[in-house]
């Protein structure tokens, strides 16, 4: 079986000391996660980081802080002929926002042309549950702001 190589942007957003996480109310299966998502033709890496943590929270005054570092992930163990190269970034949100809200992206990249919902919460560091995938991957790497 061939795997192919998608290229994919995480974004770690935090606000003081806390990370911005979400999980799937219809499907807990897919575990705790961060934004992320395919980069897109002609878009940086850093623009989609911005674009996807914007789409899949719908939070603005996002600041991009700094790129992290790469990683290749394979998504075998997953059901999934797929090696996805991270690349993870921190951005700090400036503005307030609930403990817990839902939110449903508008923009699906995958085949699937329904909204999906998303029930983002913010965690304390360093308590910080284990995201799904190895997405929690460079999280040792976020400085946070008390």
């Amino acid at each position: 079986m061939e795997k192919t190589t998608v290229e994919k942007a995480v974004a770690y957003i935090t606000q003081g000391d806390k990370l911005l996480v979400f999980s799937h109310p219809f499907h807990p299966e897919a575990g705790i996660q961060v934004p992320a998502g395919t980069i897109q033709a002609g878009e940086s890496p850093a623009e989609a980081a911005l674009r996807e943590a914007y789409e899949e929270t719908g939070l603005e005054n996002l600041e991009l802080c700094v790129f992290l570092g790469v990683q290749a992930f394979d998504l075998t163990p997953y059901g999934r002929a797929e090696i996805q190269q991270r690349y993870f970034f921190h951005l700090e949100f400036h503005g307030e926002a609930p403990a817990s809200w839902r939110h449903y992206e508008n923009y699906p990249s995958n085949e699937n042309t329904e909204r999906i919902e998303f029930e983002l919460f913010w965690v304390q560091f360093p308590h910080v549950p284990e995201l799904m995938a190895g997405q929690g991957a460079l999280l040792s790497k976020v400085k946070t702001h008390s």
